[in-house]
């Protein structure tokens, strides 16, 4: 059975006869659709406000010895949308936190990120000087801000991959014992495949999840519940692409004849 689409219980099952090869290809492809729309979500979502962040900053201005050198107001709002926020507050006193989905809060010696599920904290390196004013921070945005939309792409593709890779080590004991008792048996590298192949519907889920939270028609909860459900979308695609392998035939002896006599 030639094997192409991973999007029918039938066309799933083809991948646990067909080559890897077959299958790597089909996620990379289904890798790179997301990886694009990762992109597209970034620079239409996030580097605006970023932008707009390094063009109002004043002219001097770093991070030197794990410290935030500020010239200006202790408390200052950078720039904000509905999906990310940048501020300044030396203390963390919360006086110019915004609603928005994440909320990057830079302290004097540490930076806050708060979004739906709480906030992280993270100290700025110690042996490092980064400039954080506009003189230096403009023309180094403005030259490395696409080469970062393509490492961010790119960084996404290689993670999808290794997660697929992992996530269908760990479907792979449940799909071989469903089908063993389902009669199919398939071998333990064609359920492999098979598991592999079941998780492309829930990524093509996800990645629709993502370009319609950057269009604005999900929020960041609906968001949410898009990301866990693409978990259970491949579960539902696994076991449905199960009962599509044929059923395992074996040969049973033919009984003898008591009738025949056997040749001395």
């Amino acid at each position: 059975m030639f094997a192409w689409q991973p999007l029918s219980p039938r066309g799933i099952a083809a991948f646990a006869t067909a080559p890897l090869k077959s299958l790597l290809w089909v996620q990379f492809v289904f890798a790179l659709i997301a990886a694009l729309i990762f992109i597209w979500f970034l620079h239409s979502a996030w580097f605006p406000v970023i932008t707009r962040a390094v063009n109002g900053l004043p002219t001097t201005g770093e991070f030197r010895r794990g410290v935030l050198q500020w010239p200006g107001d202790s408390t200052k709002a950078l720039a904000d949308n509905r999906f990310l926020a940048l501020s300044i507050d030396l203390e963390h006193r919360g006086q110019a936190r915004s609603p928005s989905d994440l909320t990057i809060e830079l302290g004097h010696d540490r930076a806050k990120l708060f979004s739906l599920l709480g906030y992280i904290q993270l100290k700025y390196p110690s042996s490092w000087r980064i400039a954080f004013n506009h003189d230096e921070l403009v023309p180094w945005w403005g030259a490395w801000s696409p080469a970062l939309l393509a490492i961010g792409g790119g960084l996404l593709l290689i993670s999808l991959m290794l997660s697929w890779a992992a996530l269908a080590t760990i479907y792979l004991l449940p799909a071989w014992v469903v089908g063993f008792l389902a009669n199919r048996e398939p071998s333990l590298s064609g359920s492999l495949r098979l598991c592999g192949a079941s998780l492309m519907p829930g990524a093509l889920f996800l990645t629709a999840g993502l370009l319609l939270y950057g269009l604005g028609a999900l929020d960041l909860i609906q968001f949410g519940f898009v990301f866990t459900l693409h978990f259970l979308v491949g579960w539902v695609f696994v076991f449905l692409a199960v009962f599509k392998l044929p059923p395992q035939t074996k040969a049973l002896p033919a009984e003898a004849n008591p009738f025949v006599s056997k040749s001395p």
